[in-house]
């Protein structure tokens, strides 16, 4: 459908994904709204580890981390938690996981993470030649490192990014040290992802492709959306705490919080919330020269514009229970275990990343209202996809042909 022109989309959602997506529509020339009730960039944008990480294809439905996950549970010096209160809620998703945790899952996600991953830097390339970065982006490379105690999931992880063609350089505990002379040597060996990037501030970078959407014309609405419905074959509404809009077609690119849109459009979709952690060290970036992750931690140290970031662990919990004590003792212990320099830490902090069981973003058309387009789910690798979701969204708007398979991430795969 080469002349097919949508007229105007309403996006609810002003993190990475919805920010872009809306850039990159209204450089077709559509009329864009995006709706939120915080700022733009002011959620999980604002406090990630800030790596971009296209190397990141495999993901926590692999067979060797399910047997490690009881043992992670049960220890409190652990990268896995669960608040107990929120098992029941858990069950249907847990069910899922446990099913989409073997080798042919594993090696599905990691192809068609791959298939995305591996446009994701070109994309932002491509809004990085349109907004100023000064101080904003650093290219260090990232660094991860490992202990003797997981050998056997180390060696498939390299195995698996070997086989995909990912660039990726092995070190020795020495060559390490060689570059982040200030670690603690707790660790064996390690790897290095050369030509990688990370954020100095994720929330800057948001901001700035925000304000580039707007100049050319994108309108942004702080409100409460309370749902969206297809009234027609080219009508979306979009009714807030306040009013109603109307437009052609709608995205739901809300993070965590799409599932109160999803189910109300009778669609069961098993998105749930991995509650991710940080906290600075202020005055403390100089300590490395870039991201480092301690993987038998589940954690990492990102040198950002406001200190040192230490962010870490995955909790199940959901969206509504309090920020956990432990869970920022147990980064702040990750971090001083690396860093035995480090003193008070401030700022601490409470994140929702968004999770499907099989670890692929739901990215396409709702089954029964095709003028509403889903854009979440991207777990914790939202902030890396973030440009390449606005580039596939907004061919998916436009009924624009793609040599991408993008059945993989369609909601269908759960109705």
């Amino acid at each position: 459908m080469e002349n097919y022109k949508c007229k105007s989309v309403g996006i609810v959602g002003a993190g990475i994904q919805g920010v872009c997506v809306g850039l990159q529509l209204i450089k077709k020339g559509v009329e864009v709204t995006i709706f939120d009730r915080n700022d733009p960039g002011s959620m999980t944008s604002y406090g990630n580890a800030g790596h971009f990480s296209p190397y990141a294809v495999l993901q926590l439905n692999r067979p060797d981390v399910l047997y490690d996950v009881p043992k992670m549970l049960f220890s409190s010096y652990g990268p896995l938690a669960l608040k107990w209160n929120y098992i029941p809620k858990m069950i249907p998703w847990i069910f899922r996981y446990l099913k989409s945790c073997n080798k042919k899952s594993m090696m599905h996600t990691a192809k068609y993470m791959h298939q995305i991953l591996n446009l994701s830097m070109d994309a932002y390339e491509e809004i990085f030649q349109e907004i100023d970065i000064t101080n904003l982006v650093e290219r260090n490379g990232i660094i991860y490192i490992w202990t003797k105690d997981n050998l056997k999931s180390r060696k498939l992880e390299i195995k698996v990014r070997e086989e995909l063609g990912i660039k990726q350089k092995l070190l020795t505990k020495d060559e390490v040290l060689d570059l982040e002379p200030n670690l603690n040597p707790v660790f064996h060996e390690g790897i290095f992802y050369e030509d990688a990037i990370h954020a100095r501030d994720p929330q800057g970078i948001t901001k700035k492709i925000f304000e580039q959407y707007i100049k050319r014309g994108g309108k942004f609405i702080k409100q409460n959306v309370k749902n969206l419905i297809q009234v027609d074959k080219d009508k979306v509404n979009i009714k807030t705490e306040q009013k109603e809009y109307k437009f052609e077609k709608g995205v739901i690119a809300c993070g965590a919080f799409s599932k109160s849109l999803t189910d109300q459009l009778e669609e069961k979709i098993p998105l749930d919330t991995e509650r991710g952690y940080h906290v600075h060290f202020q005055n403390m970036a100089h300590l490395i020269k870039r991201p480092v992750i301690f993987l038998d931690r589940g954690f990492g140290m990102t040198p950002m514009n406001q200190g040192l970031r230490a962010v870490g662990t995955v909790e199940l919990g959901g969206l509504k229970n309090p920020p956990s004590k432990k869970r920022i003792d147990y980064v702040v212990r990750c971090a001083k275990e690396l860093l035995p320099q480090l003193d008070k830490h401030q700022d601490e902090w409470l994140g929702f990343r968004p999770t499907l069981p099989d670890f692929l973003p739901v990215m396409g058309p709702s089954l029964k209202n095709k003028n509403i387009i889903y854009a979440f789910g991207h777990h914790h690798l939202g902030w890396t996809l973030g440009a390449i979701t606005g580039k596939i969204i907004s061919g998916i708007v436009a009924e624009e042909n793609t040599n991408l398979d993008l059945i993989p991430y369609s909601s269908e795969r759960f109705n």
